[in-house]
């Protein structure tokens, strides 16, 4: 097997970031609401959509040219779930107002009436865990900024 380059090297870290952070980190949200009955707000399924797109655009980055450009746009999805976690922690902080309602999900094949009436409030505006002060959506703020930025400047770097 012939030795990578230290281009080709750079590309295949920032690939594996671009995949398996996102999916570190919806995996957690996912024991969060499911183990742990920590139920998502809207914001909350805002911060994942981007994650999904970034696992996405890194498997395509795999078997897609151009490479570099693909594992790129998968870091920005990643830095802008860091930045509507980064929105979200404010709201939960007081720092500002946010700009929805609390929500819920239905599930498929459930009656909508009965969901919404028996589904447990969740406020965008409270967090439901912290550690050292900081939320979930803090944290996701952290991860996700710093592994976009470094996906992004890995990916570059590497054409």
């Amino acid at each position: 097997m012939a030795e990578l380059t230290h281009d080709q090297r750079g590309l295949w870290i920032a690939q594996a970031l671009a995949v398996g952070v996102p999916a570190a980190l919806l995996g957690g949200a996912y024991v969060s609401q499911y183990v742990f009955d920590m139920y998502p707000c809207e914001m909350c399924w805002w911060q994942r959509y981007p994650h999904f797109a970034a696992i996405g655009l890194a498997m395509l980055s795999i078997v897609a040219a151009p490479k570099h450009l693909w594992t790129a746009f998968a870091g920005l999805a990643i830095f802008a779930s860091g930045l509507i976690g980064a929105f979200h922690a404010g709201v939960e902080y007081g720092w500002w107002e946010g700009i929805t309602q609390c929500a819920t999900v239905v599930e498929l094949g459930q009656d909508p009436m009965e969901a919404i009436l028996n589904a447990p409030l969740v406020r965008c505006d409270s967090a439901p865990w912290d550690l050292f002060g900081i939320s979930l959506a803090g944290y996701n703020f952290l991860f996700s900024c710093s592994t976009g930025l470094v996906v992004v400047w890995l990916a570059l770097k590497s054409r």
